[in-house]
C-alpha cells in the first residue's frame, strides 16, 4: 500500500526481489497543478508499468476494499506513505501482519509530515523506521531503524529521497529475514518521547520575518520543493525556495531589504540576516535570485510582508 514518491523505492525493491507481490493499493487519481489535470499517483504509475494488480480506493475501510484485499491472500502487507488509516480487519488478516516504512526515528515525528516538521525544527539527525502496525498513529512496535546526519542546508525533497532509499533497503532486509523464518524483534515505543508531525497547513507556508533567520531558513527548506514558503514584495507574492543565514546579528528594521547586489538580496529578520538565493514570482518559474532581480529590481529599504499590499 502506497501513494507518494516516497513509496517508489520500496515498491521497486520488492519488484526486483524474489518475493511475490499479490497486489498494490493506492489512493485515487487527483487533479494536480495549475491546469487541474487528473494525474495518477506515483505508485499507480509503477504498478501499471510492471503490470501489477492494482486497487485504487478512496475508502480503505469500505467492505468492498477489505474484501478485495483479502482475496489476494497475502502473507504480509507493507504500507509506505499510503495516506489513509488502515482498519483493524486489514491489520489482522495477513499471517505476518502489517509493517510500515516511516520517515523518522520513531517515536519522534509520528504523523503525516515527519520530514517537513523535522526540518522546520532544525534537527541534526533523522532516520527511517520499519515497524509493525497497530490501530494507533505510527505507534506500533519497532522492528529496525537507521539514523542519518542532516546537513543544515538539506531541503525536504533531498532528505525525503535519502530516507526513501534507506527505507527501501531496510524494508527488504526485514522482508528477507521474515521469509527465512526469522522471528522479527518487537521494540515498544516510548510514548513519553513521542512528538506529532501534523500535515502542512496554509499557515505554515507564510514567512514571518520576525522569527530568527535560522527558523525562517528551516521553514524555507522544509517546504522545498512543495508547497513553498512565501512572502510579498511590494504587493507581489513570491515563493522562496533557497536561502542562507548570513549573520546572527543585524540592526535593520524587521522584514527590511538591507542589501541588494546583482546575485541576491538580504533581509533583516527578528534575529539575524537572511540571504535569498532562489525565488519564484507568482505565475512564473523558479529561478536564481540573480535572474529574478533582472526583471524585478529591488532597493534597500523595501519591506517584505506576510500579506499583499
Amino acid at each position: 500500500m502506497g501513494t507518494s514518491h516516497f513509496a517508489i523505492p520500496s515498491l521497486k525493491a520488492l519488484i526486483a526481489s524474489e518475493h511475490e507481490i499479490a497486489g498494490v493499493v493506492s489512493q485515487p487519481d487527483k487533479q494536480r497543478g495549475r491546469g487541474r489535470k487528473v494525474t495518477p499517483t506515483p505508485v499507480k504509475e509503477i504498478a501499471e508499468q510492471y503490470k501489477l494488480e492494482l486497487l485504487q480506493t478512496a475508502n480503505i475501510k469500505s467492505p468492498e476494499s477489505i474484501e478485495r484485499i483479502k482475496q489476494w491472500k497475502a502473507e504480509l502487507i507493507i504500507v509506505v506513505s499510503y495516506g489513509q488509516i488502515i482498519p483493524l480487519p486489514i491489520l489482522e488478516y495477513p499471517r505476518h501482519g502489517c509493517i510500515n516504512v516511516h520517515a523518522s526515528l520513531l517515536p519522534r515525528y509520528r504523523g503525516a509530515a515527519p520530514v517537513q516538521r523535522a526540518l522546520m525544527d532544525g534537527i541534526k539527525s533523522s532516520g527511517v523506521t520499519i515497524m509493525f502496525m497497530d490501530e494507533g498513529l505510527d505507534t506500533g512496535d519497532i522492528i529496525q531503524q537507521e539514523a542519518i546526519t542532516v546537513d543544515d542546508n538539506l531541503n525536504h525533497g533531498e532528505l525525503e529521497k535519502i530516507l526513501a532509499d534507506r527505507g527501501a533497503d531496510l524494508l527488504l532486509q526485514v522482508v528477507d529475514r521474515l521469509a527465512q523464518g526469522e522471528k522479527l524483534p518487537r521494540v515498544l515505543q516510548d510514548d513519553s518521547q513521542a512528538s506529532y508531525a501534523a500535515r502542512i497547513s496554509k499557515e505554515d507556508e507564510i514567512i514571518n520575518w520576525s522569527e530568527p533567520a535560522y527558523a525562517i531558513h528551516n521553514r524555507i527548506r522544509a517546504l522545498n520543493p512543495q508547497p513553498g514558503a512565501y512572502s510579498y514584495i511590494n504587493g507581489t507574492k513570491v515563493k522562496i525556495f533557497a536561502s542562507k543565514v548570513r549573520s546572527e546579528a543585524g540592526s535593520g528594521v524587521i522584514a527590511e531589504v538591507i542589501k541588494v547586489d546583482k546575485n541576491t538580496f538580504q533581509v533583516q529578520t527578528g534575529e539575524g540576516i537572511l540571504e535569498v538565493l532562489e525565488i519564484q514570482k507568482a505565475g512564473k518559474k523558479r529561478m536564481p535570485t540573480s535572474e529574478f532581480l533582472k526583471g524585478f529590481p529591488l532597493e534597500p529599504g523595501v519591506l517584505l510582508g506576510p500579506k499583499e499590499g
